[in-house]
């Protein structure tokens, strides 16, 4: 049994041979990687089990001084957070689209590389990114705190951002089902580590409607929904769920009880993450990460759970820690390395 399967199983609940796994790593964490192995190929030593296909922030070109500006027109300083960078300019200063163009969805540059990727991985499972994919793609173009005070002051710009972000978004999903894909991931942090930052009755009167669009999409193609939503929003489950939702990241054990969610939701919501990136990996012993990669793997083999840390693995995280889950997983009785 191919990768690709052992994912599909866990993720319709269906008790897997093992526990799959997908991980990232930070570019400060992958370089302790490569001084202690050396010059490595990282699917051979990570033996993740997506395939990732699209790209969450597509550069369009280089600024210098560690500056780099996206297909949105979305400045990114990288002199600090090499891996994203924060937001450097603000792309809609005024509350209207009038004097704004949208990137194309349809540029071939968006799908130029999934066949040959499909053929170099075909034992994984196929996943679609869209980054910022649509909260966060608002406020990267109109800045964080002015999306907050349209919400109130200036609703009906608010709605038109948000969907021509999902009409975007669902021209991009369109595409992808023309490729043998398996699922859409899409991107957007909605919480805090105390609930939602907008709150309940703003993302349901602004937020939830275009999710419910851009999801039924894929879910009509026939793909699974997954999506990257960081903070606390377990609130939203059954709303989720209810619009095509089918596996929720990163799971974060800091905000969320990890093992009452997976048996409140067990044949209705997978999970993927769960292993403390706050906590667990930077300030643990290497048999603490040991002891909670076991307990999450235990609590996943029956289904409905792909093994991850809650985030892409930070600098901070010592190499026997890292080593420590990958051994782990890698361990599991089922699982022969490709």
């Amino acid at each position: 049994m191919d990768k690709r399967e052992v994912v599909r199983l866990a993720l319709e609940h269906k008790r897997p041979p093992y526990v799959p796994w997908q991980f990232g790593f930070t570019q400060e964490a992958r370089a302790k990687l490569a001084e202690h192995f050396g010059r490595v190929d990282w699917d051979v030593l990570l033996q993740n089990h997506f395939l990732a296909l699209g790209a969450d922030i597509r550069q369009k070109r280089d600024l210098g001084a560690d500056c780099c500006e996206d297909i949105f027109g979305v400045v990114w300083n990288r002199s600090v957070d090499k891996d994203i960078g924060v937001v450097a300019n603000c792309a809609l200063p005024e509350p209207t689209l009038k004097n704004y163009t949208f990137p194309d969805p349809l540029n071939p540059m968006n799908f130029a590389s999934i066949p040959e990727t499909i053929a170099r991985h075909e034992d994984r499972w196929r996943v679609f990114n869209i980054g910022f994919s649509l909260y966060e793609r608002a406020w990267t173009l109109r800045g964080m705190e002015t999306l907050m005070i349209d919400f109130h002051e200036n609703p009906r710009f608010a709605h038109e951002l948000l969907g021509a972000i999902a009409d975007y978004d669902i021209a991009l999903v369109r595409e992808s089902l023309k490729f043998d894909i398996d699922a859409v991931y899409f991107g957007d942090d909605w919480g805090s580590q105390r609930g939602l930052q907008m709150g309940p009755k703003l993302w349901r009167e602004f937020i939830q409607p275009e999710l419910k669009r851009m999801y039924g999409v894929a879910r009509q193609g026939g793909k699974m929904v997954m999506i990257h939503s960081c903070g606390d929003v377990d609130e939203l489950f059954d709303e989720l769920i209810e619009i095509g939702l089918n596996c929720f990241n990163p799971f974060q054990p800091e905000v969320m009880d990890v093992e009452a969610l997976m048996r409140r939701y067990r044949g209705r919501l997978a999970f993927h993450g769960g292993l403390s990136t706050q906590k667990t990996l930077p300030y643990g012993t290497p048999d603490d990460v040991r002891a909670e990669t076991r307990r999450l793997l235990a609590m996943g083999a029956e289904g409905g759970y792909i093994f991850a840390p809650a985030h892409a693995v930070e600098g901070d995280v010592p190499l026997e820690n890292m080593l420590a889950f990958i051994e782990t997983v890698m361990a599991q009785p089922g699982f022969q390395k490709s």
